[in-house]
């Protein structure tokens, strides 16, 4: 492993293992790139450049949104910023502008770790953890939480990255092992029962071609194969080349996003969101996959990317 400074995204570690090369961000624990064969795979933030997309980073103790930054539990209300603004929402946790600490590493292994202490909005402490590893077909990524307070957490995580094939994202051909959809409104956020995604515009449950479609949308009910793991899938045209994002059980949810409405113009429908997410958008307050971590408990969720024909 090697470490590099950045300002604003931190030191950065590179991991190797044959043609593929990682590196990850101590800021948000973010996978900032990864190579096969020399051919880049995330469209990343870059060195010096701002990143206001959360692009790889690990998200908790919620992902998605928070509904006006406020929710009830246990029965006390608690109120946290609004980080988005614009829709009045509070926007993937409390973790993306932390400096994760490297505990722990090799050539192949990257343990990040942070402690998320007390804080207006959600008065609980957790140690959060990430390990990364590459193996012989891509990244896995290990996800660990523990309540290191004396009362109940509410808790939700994911990861946020973006793949890219160096082509145009209308051409790029997608497949979502999902068989509902959960409505979303003007500000993104759950409006009503999940729905069936067969014979609709999102239905994704066989490969298609994403063309002109603009997605920013959570599909739950996730297909899982015998290894149980559920995945989404961005292949060329030719389906020769293919990236896959694979998620374990405790990942009920995924988020797939073509960044048309990025802040910065230059990177919209660059790379694809697909973003595993244990809860749906404002779990806080609907319990829609809630972890509920009770004093000295632990979780642990694995995801990762495969990528074939690179």
């Amino acid at each position: 492993m090697t470490t590099v400074s950045n300002s604003r995204l931190g030191g950065e570690f590179s991991l190797a293992e044959g043609r593929q090369r990682l590196v990850v961000a101590e800021v948000g624990a973010a996978l900032r790139s990864w190579t096969v064969g020399g051919r880049e795979l995330l469209d990343g933030p870059q060195p010096g450049e701002p990143d206001n997309a959360f692009r790889g980073k690990v998200l908790a103790p919620w992902p998605n949104r928070l509904r006006d930054g406020r929710y009830v539990f246990a029965g006390a209300e608690h109120r946290t910023g609004l980080t988005e603004p614009a829709r009045g929402n509070a926007l993937h946790g409390l973790t993306t502008g932390i400096r994760w600490r490297a505990n722990r590493s090799s050539t192949r292994h990257l343990t990040l770790s942070c402690e998320l202490r007390p804080q207006p909005g959600y008065p609980f402490a957790l140690r959060l953890a990430v390990e990364y590893a590459l193996g012989d077909d891509g990244v896995e990524a290990t996800l660990r939480a523990t309540n290191l307070g004396a009362a109940a957490a509410p808790f939700g995580t994911g990861i946020h990255p973006y793949l890219t094939h160096g082509a145009r994202i209308d051409d790029l051909v997608l497949e979502v092992g999902a068989k509902t959809s959960l409505p979303l409104d003007d500000r993104l956020l759950p409006a009503g029962e999940p729905r069936p995604v067969q014979n609709t515009e999102i239905d994704f449950l066989h490969a298609r071609q994403i063309g002109a479609r603009v997605l920013d949308t959570c599909f739950g009910d996730l297909v899982r194969g015998p290894d149980g793991m559920a995945r989404v899938t961005l292949a060329g045209t030719d389906g020769k080349r293919r990236l896959t994002v694979w998620m374990d059980d405790r990942f009920r949810f995924v988020q797939v996003y073509t960044g048309d409405d990025l802040p910065d113009p230059a990177r919209r429908r660059r790379g694809v969101a697909i973003e595993p997410m244990t809860c749906a958008p404002d779990a806080l307050n609907s319990g829609d996959g809630l972890v509920v971590l009770e004093p000295g408990a632990s979780f642990t969720g694995r995801c990762g990317l495969t990528a074939d024909g690179f």
